[in-house]
């Protein structure tokens, strides 16, 4: 391919977004984003798309109608997250009752939480519930699925005209609850470690490496709260550790792209994206379905 690849990260968060664009505000949220995951999951396990119903090695099949899962650039496998793809194979939607992976909190949930935040008739609370929600199709902990929430609450706080401190702290109150002790806590130290001054890598990596939810979630909001008008300062902190920082960098690209749009980052970046037409018209159809 030409131009920059997208990870796992940002193909899963896609069709997040799809599957909310086809549930509309008032719809079935969660069986949308449920269904929408599973044809992210038949990208990863089919050659090329497959129009009508596509049958899945072991795991059932899923109707292929239109939409994200037709792109034949999202077919590339880049490095899947073992319970992102798990949680998907059995064709059994997890909740947050009876979830899949009960003891997975890796970072695949929120990696792919943001679009729950971009929903403007939501506020961060219904935001926060719905991410948990569609996290725990994957990513069973309390930690793995309630950071997702958190992140989409931070973002509609940002799209809400806070800043980055005042939006993590709104989050803050919606994690005061049965398994968002983690949470919590790796978001507390984030402000505090922000608080000292001089950005560095140390400190960043001081917050852990990006693998769990918890870590990845804090580790973001470090870079964006400390570079919070230089989103491409942010992001090179973001991607440059040694632990996940595709996610990391995802994240944080999420967060101060909710406060600044698409301009504020490198036009450079911004051309050479790969399916950049195809993201550009979902994006069109999110904000026709949402503000129309």
């Amino acid at each position: 391919m030409d131009g920059a690849a997208i990870t796992d990260d940002t193909q899963m968060a896609l069709f997040a977004l799809e599957g909310l664009v086809r549930a509309g505000a008032d719809g079935d949220v969660v069986e949308e984003v449920f269904r929408a995951h599973r044809r992210w999951y038949a990208t990863q396990v089919l050659h090329a798309p497959v129009v009508g119903v596509a049958a899945l090695p072991g795991a059932g099949s899923v109707e292929i109608d239109g939409g994200l899962a037709l792109q034949g650039w999202l077919y590339a496998q880049r490095a899947p997250g073992n319970a992102c793809l798990s949680g998907l194979r059995s064709g059994r939607r997890g909740t947050r009752e009876l979830p899949a992976n009960p003891d997975s909190k890796g970072c695949g949930a929120v990696m792919r939480a943001a679009p729950f935040g971009l929903v403007p008739a939501w506020d961060a609370a219904r935001a926060f519930t719905l991410a948990a929600e569609c996290g725990a199709q994957t990513h069973g902990h309390p930690t793995g699925h309630l950071a997702a929430g958190a992140l989409a609450a931070i973002v509609r706080g940002l799209l809400d005209g806070l800043d980055v401190a005042e939006a993590v702290r709104r989050a803050l109150v919606l994690l005061e609850t049965p398994g968002g002790e983690e949470t919590h806590q790796a978001l507390t130290r984030a402000v505090a470690e922000a608080s000292k001054g001089s950005p560095s890598a140390e400190l960043l990596e001081g917050l852990g490496e990006g693998w769990i939810a918890e870590e990845a979630l804090a580790m973001s909001v470090y870079c964006a709260l400390v570079h919070e008008d230089d989103p491409e300062a942010a992001l090179l902190l973001a991607v440059n550790h040694s632990g996940d920082s595709d996610s990391t960098g995802a994240i944080t690209g999420n967060l101060l792209g909710a406060v600044h749009g698409v301009s504020a980052f490198p036009a450079s970046w911004v051309s050479v994206l790969e399916g950049r037409e195809a993201i550009e018209r979902l994006a069109g159809e999110f904000t026709a379905r949402f503000t129309s």
